[in-house]
């Protein structure tokens, strides 16, 4: 490679990646940004088990959901638990990145501390009002208030329970829960930003895609299959509440787009889309295939089969991805093993909280030296 030429820049970052909802995927658009090749390495459950607690996604799922994030160049199995400048060095990358928060081994040590010590480590804002712990705790309580309308839009109910520590309560500022505040330059930021071409096949599809998971992703990759762009619609959360009931959505509107776009199957998404797609919501997008999951299907609340007009004019398809996970069977699994992830979380909450004392009583030792 002649010296005039640019190195190219390759990044890696690491991760659980449980429940990959937009927060991960903010963070790793950041990391390719600092960057020109991203590399992901994940963890396997039995690091997962040993470190932090049992996850709620096999590795084998949690691998495939990171594969379908757009921004990632490369994933990697099996990835140590503590970032080592061994594994920097294996995969030629120049530096790790990691967000603002903690993340503490079972020996209650920064993971991070071996790569932060060489000068290899940048760090990166994490996506305040989401975690996986935030998410997991959602589905424990089960409440309405995440899909209230008007100032409670985006409030969880915060019951003081032994749960997740979920509440405002929370003493670490990682376990606990924050607001999410969605903007525009976020939506643009998750965009592709492309218009279809003139010659483009456009499919659409539209749903809930609530806790975005590996059966809808491959459900996006076969959508994806029967043209050259493909729309998502998403429903309002009133609006999936009303065909799905209990207590869904368990994310709001605004997060599940986020989701959605972060996947390298979507080009663009209808945000609050109707529930039976209609003849004009198909010209203007000028759609040549409307598509479904083999998911139980509900009429319209006028009785109507939402998928009538497509199918009138010879452009709907079933589509059977060959994957039976749904977000009912994510809940069920949480509340199956509530008890384990709540120790998860306590002893999370921790280790976190010991590393921030640690941390504050090395800067007052360093001020009183100075002084």
């Amino acid at each position: 490679m002649s010296e005039s030429r640019k190195k190219s820049v390759r990044v890696w970052c690491d991760g659980c990646f449980d429940i990959v909802h937009f927060g991960h995927a903010n963070a790793l658009r950041q990391a390719k940004a600092l960057g020109d090749y991203l590399i992901v390495g994940v963890h396997t459950d039995e690091e997962i088990s040993k470190h932090k607690g049992p996850p709620v996604f096999s590795e084998q799922e949690r691998y495939k959901m990171v594969r379908g994030i757009k921004w990632i160049d490369e994933v990697i199995e099996a990835a140590p638990y503590v970032t080592t400048i061994e594994t920097l060095d294996k995969y030629d990358c120049d530096f790790c990145v990691h967000g603002d928060d903690i993340s503490v081994g079972a020996d209650g040590v920064d993971t991070y501390h071996l790569v932060k010590k060489c000068g290899r480590y940048k760090e990166i804002s994490r996506t305040a009002g989401v975690s996986t712990t935030d998410l997991v705790g959602r589905m424990l309580l089960m409440t309405r208030g995440h899909f209230s309308r008007g100032d409670r839009e985006y409030y969880v109910e915060k019951e003081r329970s032994s749960s997740m520590g979920l509440d405002a309560q929370a003493r670490s500022p990682y376990t606990g829960c924050s607001q999410f505040l969605p903007t525009t330059q976020k939506i643009i930021q998750f965009s592709e930003g492309k218009e279809p071409k003139p010659t483009d096949k456009i499919v659409y599809v539209a749903g809930a895609f609530d806790l975005f998971h590996v059966g809808h992703l491959d459900f996006l990759e076969k959508a994806r299959q029967e043209g050259d762009f493909l729309i998502v619609g998403l429903h309002t959360d009133l609006e999936v509440n009303q065909y799905k009931g209990s207590n869904y959505p368990i994310m709001n509107l605004h997060e599940r787009v986020l989701s959605v776009l972060a996947c390298k199957y979507v080009s663009e998404v209808v945000i609050g889309a109707p529930y039976s797609v209609t003849f004009d919501l198909m010209k203007h997008f000028r759609v040549d295939l409307v598509c479904h999951g083999m998911t139980t299907l509900k009429n319209d609340t006028n009785g109507v089969n939402p998928y009538a007009v497509p199918k009138r004019l010879g452009k709907f398809k079933l589509l059977d991805s060959c994957n039976t996970m749904t977000t009912e069977k994510i809940v069920e699994r949480i509340i199956r093993n509530r008890l384990e992830f709540e120790a998860r979380n306590i002893a999370k909450e921790r280790k976190e909280i010991e590393l921030l004392q640690r941390l504050e009583n090395n800067e007052d030792n360093n001020g009183s030296k100075e002084e």
